[in-house]
């Protein structure tokens, strides 16, 4: 099922499938779907939803902005800052909301689409998928939050290598380099995607909330901060019906039940 123009959007029960859905222009980003996409990520942020799973349809996972839909704009700046703010909007919702994000890299990820592609909680790679930020080949700097999670996840030195020579990574070397979490053969993502999906869904959300909120404040805290940060989310886990529930469960040697 689906209302939008440029993605599939399903929901079935505590899982929620996202594709970017404009396969032959390789799923290239146009304000339409940066803007469907933000809408998608807001209607992913409640307590229904445990986990997103974002892919491409077709070759692509997403080959980028789409040079053509900018091009044509009266005034591309402009243009171009609308469809940037809208992804941020997605990827802020994503980063935020309990539900983990599951990104299956299905192909090629260039430009926003290694952007996005990161910013998962799980990233899910096939074999042949590929990584380039391909910004500077166009005369364009980064945006879709590269400049935030890639100095995090891989140091500056290689982020500048990554955003200045737009070197491509293969999947294996994506996953080396700690961009992604696991690679698996091209005819068995979807499988494994779901099998991951299924498993997360039987946790605790507030509990993959905590995680999620405690990694991205990580790096802006000090050390009492962070702590204090750890203190009170605990807290609040052990006095949720899903913490009593696994805290009970583990006790009486059951398998918990989590909402």
């Amino acid at each position: 099922m689906t209302d939008y123009e440029t993605l599939t959007f399903e929901q079935s029960g505590a899982i929620t499938r996202i594709a970017l859905n404009r396969p032959d222009a390789a799923n290239g980003m146009n304000g339409t779907m940066t803007r469907e996409l933000a809408d998608a990520a807001r209607r992913c942020d409640t307590a229904a939803t445990k986990v997103v799973v974002l892919t491409g349809t077709g070759r692509f996972f997403c080959a980028g902005g789409d040079l053509k839909d900018f091009a044509a704009a009266p005034d591309r700046g402009a243009h171009v800052k609308g469809v940037a703010d809208d992804l941020h909007r997605a990827i802020s919702s994503f980063a935020r909301m309990n539900a983990v994000l599951i990104t299956a890299v299905n192909g090629t990820a260039a430009g926003a689409g290694f952007s996005i592609a990161v910013t998962g909680d799980l990233v899910l790679a096939a074999e042949s998928a590929s990584f380039t930020m391909a910004y500077t080949r166009v005369g364009l700097s980064p945006d879709g939050s590269a400049s935030y999670y890639l100095p995090r996840l891989i140091g500056i030195t290689r982020t500048k290598e990554l955003m200045l020579t737009n070197r491509s990574l293969s999947a294996q070397a994506a996953s080396q380099w700690g961009l992604v979490t696991e690679v698996v053969p091209d005819a068995d993502l979807a499988a494994r995607t779901d099998k991951l999906a299924g498993q997360i869904a039987a946790t605790a959300a507030g509990s993959n909330g905590g995680v999620k909120a405690l990694m991205l404040a990580t790096f802006k805290n000090g050390l009492e901060e962070q702590m204090e940060l750890e203190g009170r989310l605990i807290a609040e886990r052990a006095n949720s019906a899903d913490g009593r529930e696994g805290v009970d469960a583990f006790l009486a040697k059951r398998k918990a039940e989590f909402a």
